[in-house]
């Protein structure tokens, strides 16, 4: 995508994108080159964002771009590193949708809600659910069978090797998941109903509207350093609806941050969730179940401040 952009910069401003193949530069051409790559960068942003591009997505072409700059000198010896801006654009931290626990709660204890959903989304009632406890990527969740789960001591572990990372995380599973690995056990070898990963998210989406979470939500973007609201891609440009937001990442998001607002240490957190130690992702959750036990913490004390 970045080099069809490229192209696309190159075809509009009549301009090529130059590539500096010499080994030795002498400062005058230094400066020239330092001067054309900083005008490249501003005229390249501005295209970008004159295509209604956001932060994020810009900053990521950069990164892109200096990636090849950087694969130019050590690969070839190019000496374009020395030319390209670094950090031209700030990305932005995108917003983390989780369900709380008193959400979880519900789609686990309320028999009611679940007379009420049809066989396909009680199937996704229950992958999800699972999904919230376990904290395991979407592609691992799918490929569950019978060879993950191991007998202790008349307790049930989840065993699993991650597809991404190759680190292997065990999970004690509580008695409502080995209740849902009940329900499916003689249907299938796989553990857990089967789910296109192209269409879970349609799934998800409408439980979460049929569970009644279509709270309206403010959902901005980042443009040239300036929050813009987004709405929906409809002719009535309506906002978002909470239950828009959810998708199959929100179960890996939630079990984590669930795990960190009830009390449990970041480093089992981070065992049971398979996050590399000082994974920068892993520690926007921590941020998030801080403001959760701090809103939390707030809440307690503002009752015991009633007279």
């Amino acid at each position: 995508m970045c080099l069809n952009l490229v192209r696309l910069f190159e075809n509009e401003k009549d301009n090529r994108f130059l590539i500096y193949t010499g080994f030795k530069t002498n400062q005058q051409h230094y400066l020239a080159q330092r001067k054309y790559w900083k005008q490249f960068a501003w005229d390249f942003a501005d295209f970008l964002y004159r295509r209604h591009s956001f932060d994020n997505h810009v900053a990521n072409q950069f990164k892109i771009l200096r990636c090849f700059v950087n694969y130019c000198y050590k690969e070839k010896g190019w000496l374009l590193n020395r030319f390209f801006p670094l950090n031209f654009i700030a990305k932005e931290a995108i917003p983390i949708h989780v369900i709380t626990p008193e959400q979880l709660s519900f789609l686990i204890n309320d028999m009611g809600f679940e007379k009420s959903l049809t066989a396909r989304l009680l199937q996704t009632k229950d992958f999800f659910v699972f999904g919230c406890t376990v904290g395991l990527r979407i592609a691992d969740l799918l490929s569950l069978t019978i060879k993950n789960l191991e007998e202790i001591d008349g307790n049930t572990y989840l065993v699993v090797q991650s597809a991404k990372t190759n680190t292997i995380t065990k999970l004690l599973l509580p008695a409502y998941t080995r209740a849902i690995l009940e329900k499916y056990k003689t249907k299938s070898r796989f553990l857990l109903p089967r789910f296109n990963k192209s269409n879970i998210n349609i799934y998800i989406k409408k439980l979460a509207e049929k569970a009644g979470w279509t709270n309206v939500i403010s959902k901005t973007r980042m443009q040239k350093g300036v929050p813009v609201l987004l709405f929906n891609h409809d002719k009535k440009k309506t906002l978002h609806r909470f239950c828009d937001q959810l998708t199959s990442h929100t179960m890996r998001r939630t079990a984590v941050t669930t795990l960190l607002s009830l009390g449990m240490p970041e480093n089992l957190v981070r065992k049971v969730s398979g996050h590399a130690p000082g994974s920068k992702e892993f520690y926007r959750y921590v941020s998030l179940s801080q403001h959760l036990q701090d809103d939390e913490t707030k809440r307690v004390f503002n009752i015991l401040a009633v007279k």
